[in-house]
């Protein structure tokens, strides 16, 4: 009996000894934790979130979104940030990673009409918060795709771009949408 009390102890002060000095995190947890090491030989993307076209049409926008805190003084939601790039990332993959790591809202719900995921708010702000004509659209480098997000493959320097719009992308620029 005493023998496997003592046998029982060691086991405990193992476990305990491995456990305290590991750091055991999920494979999500990790590249999270990582998001950040860029190194020299890394392929890399940027992104940016905004949302600057509210001010245009401030009278259209959700009353209770008047706030800072949902609306930046300055429209962006996230300036400018370089990300790795994995292999397989999609534009949905970034945003994805950029918007736990920034600890930014976002929701989305995958679309069968599109075989894509479609972005239905971030940082609070929704589609016709700011008119029947409004939502998130992205671009990238300088175009926007006529195509769902989590279906457009990212390559190295990519620039992404995801603006509110407050009239169905006329007011971002988005050449595809004029005319509609």
């Amino acid at each position: 009996m005493k023998k496997d009390l003592l046998a029982l102890a060691a086991v405990v002060l193992i476990l305990v000894f491995v456990f305290s000095g590991t750091k055991i995190q999920s494979v999500d947890e990790y590249y999270l934790t990582h998001i950040d090491d860029i190194r020299e030989d890394s392929e890399t993307v940027f992104l940016t979130i905004r949302c600057d076209t509210v001010f245009d049409r401030w009278d259209d926008l959700d009353p209770a979104l008047k706030e800072e805190k949902y609306i930046p003084a300055d429209g962006m939601i996230l300036s400018r940030t370089e990300y790795v790039l994995r292999a397989g990332d999609t534009v949905y993959d970034i945003l994805d990673r950029a918007v736990r790591y920034n600890k930014i809202q976002m929701e989305c719900i995958y679309s069968a009409n599109y075989a894509s995921v479609y972005v239905q708010g971030i940082h609070h702000l929704y589609e016709f918060d700011c008119g029947e004509l409004s939502g998130w659209m992205y671009m990238v480098n300088g175009v926007f795709p006529n195509y769902g997000c989590s279906k457009y493959n990212l390559s190295d320097g990519d620039e992404i771009v995801w603006c509110y719009t407050c009239d169905l992308g006329r007011d971002v620029g988005c050449e595809w949408q004029v005319g509609s």
